[in-house]
Parts: C-alpha cells; sequence; structure tokens
C-alpha cells in the first residue's frame, strides 16, 4: 500500500468513526439531530433513529472497501474499485446535499466532512 493511500484510508477511517458516533448518539435519541438527515429535528424521529442506526454498519464497509482498494486487506480488484469509485460519487454527492441543508450546525460538519471523505476515496480510487 503507498503512502497517499495509507493516509486517505486513515483519515476516511477517522472521519467516518466521527460521522458514525453521531449517527449513533442520534438513533439513541440524543439531542444531536440537528448534524444529520436534514437537520430539522433536535432528536430524530422514530424513522430516521432507525436509518442513523443503520448506516453505520455501511459506514464500517466503506472503510472496509478501502481498505481492500488500497491492498492493506485481502486482494483488490475491479470490484474493490468500482465500489470506490461509487463512494467518490456518494460523498461527493453529500458536499452538495449537505451544502444545501437548511441546518448550520449540519452544513458546518458535515459538508467539510464529505469533502474529506470525497477526496479520500478519490486517492484510494485512482491507486
Amino acid at each position: 500500500m503507498s503512502t497517499p493511500d495509507l493516509v486517505a484510508v486513515l483519515l476516511a477511517t477517522l472521519v467516518l468513526a466521527g460521522i458514525g458516533a453521531v449517527q449513533v448518539l442520534a438513533a439513541a435519541g440524543r439531542p444531536c439531530g440537528r448534524l444529520v438527515w436534514g437537520g430539522r429535528h433536535e432528536v430524530l424521529p422514530r424513522g430516521l433513529r432507525v436509518g442513523s442506526a443503520l448506516s453505520v454498519p455501511l459506514y464500517a464497509a466503506a472503510v472496509g472497501a478501502l481498505l481492500v482498494r488500497a491492498g492493506a486487506w485481502g486482494r483488490s480488484g475491479t470490484e474493490a474499485e468500482v465500489v470506490a469509485w461509487a463512494l467518490v460519487g456518494y460523498f461527493a454527492i453529500g458536499i452538495v446535499l449537505n451544502a444545501i441543508s437548511r441546518s448550520r450546525p449540519e452544513r458546518l460538519t458535515m459538508t467539510p466532512a464529505c469533502v474529506v471523505l470525497t477526496a479520500c476515496c478519490l486517492v484510494v480510487a485512482s491507486g
């Protein structure tokens, strides 16, 4: 694994762990809903709490996919490359959606997080 890939995977892991922690708190009914799902609710309603809970294993899967693509875990192949590029697109869309959120806290935290994640995934995908 190259140094840029290693740095990108580690940084993406840290950012996703932070976002995952916020999602766990939101799923548990803690008052951090202004940071997620459009920021309309301080405490998320049941449906969005379920969505927050389901997002956490997806973040873990994203880290796993980046590790595979970077060559740190298992054998990287076409599937890992496709998933890494899909993550680039997913987080790029996240930049736009978070940037237009009506919630200032969400705009100020999640937009930069998605910028970092897009850049990290781009480094790993193109590696």
